[in-house]
């Protein structure tokens, strides 16, 4: 009878705590990385297009306090935008107000830096772990390349809200808990985020599918709970919210523009119209919400969180009618999802984050619309391009599927392209305590995953 060998132990100078030192290398690695980016569009950007959406958020908590109607304001020419969030998204943003709005661009700013390490940072855990020391460095290695990805960098273009939401859903499903948010009950964070942007309501009806009563019950008592508050002090604008400005879709902008890469954006531009583009859009939907709530699910008794909710953002911006680019800010978690623990035991991994990464780095969207506009032909060629963002969030799931589904092992115990699943989750496993008390934070949360 042969007996396995147990893992090999984690070489010491990998199980050392970071020093401070390591943390402010990972804070320059940052700074630097992200100069190509916060240059362009914070120094060198037109001023009438300067972080045009988070001036949207101020302009709300301006409205509260000089007491005019929050959802009949606009921006000034020639953006005139209005607010399209609703009224407890305006209530957080009062302090915005209170502050310069040149400050407030720099200060957006620098907090999207940070909640985009921070995603990067519980998305990519398994694989940044195990430079032990040397983690920071690595984090901050890592996420430069996510701030880079058009969806991201447009989110620091415009001031977007986008990268505290994926944060705040990451944190509230990820496995370990995060010390951070122990004492919040799962389900708490996704509510407060679908109060702010509905969008993360896409995750109760996922823990619906898989009969995840509490976890839903908690988000939709929080989403609740805040909005009737928001309704107690604004009533007025309230109503103006629920009872008109949330079912008008042209007050978020040109739905037919190539901005809107939902599927239903996809469908405006490509037809068909009318009657017939409606049906075709909700056959789609029901497709595409079928697969990927089933992959989801697979994720979750894979208990795989990551992927859980690399899925869940890729679908909560492909069943919108609305996703503009810069809300796939969850490509940040499925490139990580993608990763997985150690990418050069399974190549498909590795190949396939390279591939997302790549594919929303490159502005296909804008090639395309270029390519029509020359014109060149075919311009079907034209029109795929311009819809890349939509076609490459169904290509992140079709990955997504194909990496965690189950493949036959390696006759050569040692091919690193085969990978040997047993190893690597037992090696994982194991690496994964050791940081969980020693640099992450975090630990197992007491409650049991299900009550289903």
């Amino acid at each position: 009878m042969t007996v396995d060998a147990p893992p090999t132990p984690a070489p010491a100078a990998r199980r050392g705590r970071p020093g401070w030192l390591g943390w402010v290398a990972c804070a320059a690695i940052v700074v630097v990385g992200s100069l190509p980016v916060t240059l362009h569009y914070l120094v060198f950007w037109p001023l009438d297009q300067w972080q045009v959406d988070v001036e949207v958020y101020r302009m709300a908590g301006q409205s509260i306090i000089i007491g005019r109607p929050v959802y009949d304001a606009m921006t000034e020419s020639p953006q005139l935008l209005p607010s399209t969030y609703p009224p407890f998204a305006a209530l957080l943003a009062i302090p915005l107000a209170l502050v310069p709005f040149g400050v407030v661009g720099w200060l957006w700013t620098a907090l999207q830096l940070v909640a985009t390490t921070a995603i990067v940072w519980y998305a990519g855990w398994r694989l940044i772990h195990r430079a032990g020391r040397r983690a920071p460095i690595l984090l901050g290695l890592l996420t430069v390349p996510m701030l880079w990805i058009q969806p991201v960098s447009d989110g620091i273009r415009f001031g977007q809200v986008n990268a505290f939401i994926v944060l705040a859903c990451l944190m509230d499903l990820r496995r370990p808990r995060p010390r951070l948010v122990r004492g919040i009950p799962p389900g708490v964070l996704v509510g407060l985020a679908t109060a702010i942007k509905l969008t993360p309501g896409v995750f109760v009806v996922h823990y619906a599918v898989n009969r995840r009563w509490r976890e839903a019950r908690h988000a939709v008592a929080a989403a609740a709970l805040v909005t009737v508050l928001a309704w107690l002090l604004l009533p007025e604008n309230s109503f103006a919210f629920w009872g008109g400005a949330l079912s008008d879709p042209a007050r978020l902008g040109p739905n037919r523009g190539t901005s809107n890469q939902s599927i239903r954006g996809v469908l405006l531009r490509i037809g068909p119209d009318g009657t017939a583009g409606t049906l075709v859009w909700l056959v789609l939907v029901a497709v595409v919400g079928v697969l990927g709530f089933r992959l989801a699910r697979r994720m979750w008794q894979q208990d795989d969180s990551i992927g859980e909710v690399a899925v869940v953002g890729l679908l909560a911006v492909l069943l919108s009618p609305v996703a503009w680019i810069h809300h796939l800010h969850w490509l940040v978690v499925v490139v990580f999802a993608l990763l997985g623990p150690d990418p050069l035991r399974d190549r498909r991994r590795l190949w396939s984050a390279l591939l997302v990464t790549a594919w929303f780095t490159c502005r296909l969207e804008w090639w395309g619309v270029s390519w029509i506009a020359a014109p060149l032909h075919p311009v079907w060629f034209g029109r795929v391009l311009q819809n890349s963002g939509c076609l490459g969030a169904l290509v992140a799931l079709g990955l997504l599927w194909w990496v965690t589904n189950p493949r036959p092992a390696s006759d050569d115990p040692g091919d690193l392209q085969g990978g040997d699943e047993g190893e690597e989750q037992a090696d994982t496993a194991a690496d994964a305590a050791d940081h969980d008390d020693r640099y992450a934070g975090e630990e197992h949360p007491a409650e049991e995953r299900s009550e289903a």
